[in-house]
Parts: C-alpha cells; sequence; structure tokens
C-alpha cells in the first residue's frame, strides 16, 4: 500500500489559496477517483474539490477553517499497489506506463508535464481554468493532445471537468475530423501580417468552453411562434412615464417575459427540469436566468430565484437591479447559480429571433425577438379586416434527449398565450 498527498488545486486565475469549508469525506472513508472530497472557498468561487486517487482518505492534514496556499498538502489518500492501480483506471494499454502513474506531479491547471522535445514546456498553462487529474492529463501527453485542444474537449464530469471516458470517446472521433491544434512546426498560418490577433480574456474563454460543451451534451431543438402584444405594448405606452416618475425607474417588457414564462413553467413542469446521466431531475423551484451583455461584449446571466411568487413591480425591479449589478460586476456567485430555464432578449439588439445555446444542466432557454408594426389579418363580427399589430418571435430551444417537439411547441404557444392575453386594466 502506498499514501499520496492530496494538494490545494488551483482553481483559476490569479487564486493564490482557499479556505476548507467542509470535508464531505471523513478519515478512514472509501473515494473514487474524481469523486468530491471537500468544499473550497476562494475570493471568487465556492467549489467542490474531487479526488485525483481513488482509495482511502487516511488522514485530514487541513481542518475545517484553514486557509491553505495552492499546492500544499491537505490530505493523504491510502492508494492501492501498482497493480492494482492499473486496473482501476481501465486505461488502454499503451496510454499509461505503471511508474508514470504513481509519480505524476498533483494535477492542477498549471502543472508542468514535458510532453517531448518539439511539445511546449508548460503543457497545461495557466489560462485554461479547468481541473484535470492525473489520467487525463497523461492520456492528453500521450495522445499528443495540446492545451488549447484539451481546453475544447467537453467534460461530463462534475462542473464540467473531463473525464478518462470524455477522453476515450473523444480520441475515437478525433480521427475523423480535422485537427485544430496539433504540432506548430506542421501549422498552417492562420492571419496575415495585416491582422489584429485578439487573445480571448477568461470570461470570453469559459462562455466558448461552456457554449461547446452545451452543444455536445444536448440535442438541440428549436421552435418558433410569433406573438400579437398590441394589447400589452399599448399599455406600457400608456403607464411607464407615470411608472418612472414614481418609481424612479423604466419598467420594460422583460418582467412581462418573465412572468409568461413563469406561468408556462407551472402549467408544462417536464420543462422545468434538468438531466444528470441517465435521471431526469423535476425542478420544485422556478428559477429564471436572464441573459445580460456586458459594456466588454461578454454574456452574464444571473438569476431570479421563485420568479413565479414575484409580483409585476416585483419583477421589474429584481430585474432592473440585477442587470445593473451584473453590468458593475456586483453579482454574487449565488445570483449566477441555480437557474432552471433561461430567457435571453435577442429584440434588444434589434433581432427578430434568435436560436440560443441552453445553460446546462437546463433543457430549454427562450429568446425574444424585437417587437415590429405588421399589418396582420384580425376576424371581427363583420368579417375580416387588416390593422396594424405589434408583433413579436418567441424562439425555444430545448434538449431533445428529453422535450419532444409537442412538449417544446406546447410550451412556447404558452408563453405566447400569456402575452397575448395581457389585461389592459393591470395596475402595477
Amino acid at each position: 500500500m502506498a499514501e499520496v498527498e492530496m494538494i490545494m488545486p488551483k482553481m483559476g486565475e490569479s487564486i493564490i489559496e482557499g479556505t476548507i469549508l467542509t470535508w464531505l469525506k471523513q478519515e478512514g472513508d472509501k473515494i473514487e477517483q474524481d469523486e468530491s472530497v471537500l468544499e473550497v472557498a476562494t475570493d471568487k468561487v465556492d467549489t467542490e474539490v474531487p479526488a485525483i486517487n481513488a482509495g482511502i482518505l487516511k488522514k485530514i492534514l487541513a481542518k475545517e477553517g484553514d486557509v491553505v496556499a495552492v499546492g500544499k498538502p491537505i490530505a493523504l489518500i491510502e492508494i492501492s499497489d501498482e497493480e492494482e492501480i492499473n486496473d482501476q483506471v481501465n486505461t488502454r494499454e499503451d496510454i499509461l506506463q505503471k511508474d508514470e502513474l504513481l509519480t505524476l506531479a498533483p494535477a492542477n491547471t498549471a502543472a508542468l508535464i514535458t510532453h517531448s522535445e518539439t511539445s511546449p514546456k508548460n503543457y497545461i498553462t495557466e489560462n485554461d481554468s479547468r481541473f484535470y487529474s492525473p489520467l487525463v492529463l497523461s492520456i492528453a501527453k500521450k495522445e499528443s493532445i495540446y492545451p488549447e485542444e484539451l481546453s475544447q474537449i467537453p467534460g461530463t464530469g462534475k462542473e464540467g471537468r473531463v473525464t478518462k471516458e470524455d477522453m476515450f470517446a473523444y480520441l475515437k472521433v478525433r480521427g475523423s475530423v480535422p485537427k485544430a491544434y496539433g504540432n506548430s512546426a506542421k501549422a498552417q498560418p492562420i492571419s496575415s501580417g495585416e491582422d489584429e490577433i485578439i487573445t480571448m480574456d477568461r470570461m470570453r474563454r469559459m462562455i466558448s468552453q461552456r457554449m461547446i460543451e452545451s452543444r455536445n451534451i444536448s440535442a438541440h431543438v428549436t421552435s418558433f411562434v410569433e406573438a400579437d402584444l398590441t394589447a400589452l405594448v399599448l399599455w406600457r405606452n400608456r403607464i411607464k412615464d407615470d411608472y418612472k416618475q414614481r418609481e424612479g425607474e423604466s419598467i420594460t417588457f422583460t418582467p412581462f417575459f418573465v412572468q409568461a414564462i413563469a406561468k408556462a413553467l407551472k402549467d408544462y413542469p417536464m420543462i422545468n427540469i434538468s438531466v444528470e446521466g441517465d435521471q431526469i431531475i423535476k425542478k420544485k423551484s422556478i428559477n429564471i436566468g436572464i441573459a445580460v451583455a456586458l459594456p466588454n461584449g461578454n454574456l452574464i446571466v444571473p438569476v431570479i430565484k421563485n420568479a413565479d411568487t414575484f409580483s409585476l413591480n416585483g419583477l421589474s425591479k429584481k430585474i432592473n437591479d440585477m442587470a445593473k449589478r451584473a453590468r458593475d460586476n456586483k453579482l454574487s456567485p449565488d445570483e449566477l447559480s441555480g437557474g432552471t430555464y433561461t430567457l435571453s432578449n435577442v429584440g434588444s439588439f434589434g433581432n427578430i429571433m434568435g436560436t440560443p445555446i441552453i445553460m446546462q444542466p437546463q433543457v430549454g432557454i427562450m429568446a425574444v425577438g424585437t417587437i415590429v408594426k405588421k399589418p396582420a389579418v384580425l376576424e371581427t363580427p363583420s368579417g375580416d379586416v387588416i390593422a396594424i399589430r405589434h408583433k413579436m418571435f418567441l424562439s425555444h430551444s430545448y434538449d431533445h434527449r428529453v422535450v419532444d417537439g409537442a412538449l417544446g411547441g406546447m410550451f412556447v404557444k404558452q408563453v405566447a398565450n400569456y402575452l397575448e392575453d395581457f389585461d389592459p386594466n393591470t395596475v402595477v
């Protein structure tokens, strides 16, 4: 039997230490590789830390409340001998040598792994904020998966972590698609001397990673409905000045969209779900995320918890407050998590419709387009007439793994019904 140190991993750029919040396992407990062992708080986020080895949690070196520097040991894990380790990881015969697995440096996103004489010195760089286990890093090294390519592989582990199964699944299809990265000596130039090269910031890299992961996880399908919002538009035009004078802020269309979505989620609760493996988790709370464009062009999604319990006035104030603090970078981590459905207002940019990508692990997201005046045929007791109406497209993207077309289509139609049936006598 052997003992290995479990260290405080690096959990993001500029983070040099973390505070032990809670040990999820106790001394003597059996743990599996990549199983969460403790919760750690940093100055940016709270997260669970997985075990880099399977075995027995032999000794806890850092108590709850301790502040530990990145790279310092926090626990000892008792592992089996070399032969048992190779059987346990169930890797391909030619991927790992026994001594290589046992002597790997503790895994973190700044681990220095020398790949070969022609490979980058820093095999995994600080530009990639994801956690990688030693096994995943070793597979990447063996298969010449360079840092940029590794960062694009979708992970099915907790918080999007890449597992050995993800690596093997990726390797199966890797040969059938063009490699985006590889030996830099053979790479073709992608820019001319006149082009400007812009390095993605941390948020843009994270958004890019999450979008790719979502497209790989969910079977995206989109249904469209056009809604007649004339009654709502005329009502808002009538009250908006008095509302702003009374409340000191504007009333937008967004709270009406959120309210209609919350009502429809109650009617169709199988949209308010998430998927974990082969299980469907039916959510009790209706927590609606609202995509907010930041001044730098990035996107952030604050979440209105229990959105179905707010009045229209309450929703308006909540949305205005969260949008302002989002742009000022003053939202707490809790306000960015826990969403069960998401709204994206592409109409604010003058777009008539969009097909947004689902926020994992949710199964649906709705885009609302710009409201435009259109001629429309109306049925009246004296016959059909053509009138100018205020129309808007709603786009509902949903995960076809668990949401069939009928359900996805009925849901977006129900949202449109609530908006079309707006009572012009509403008091807010």
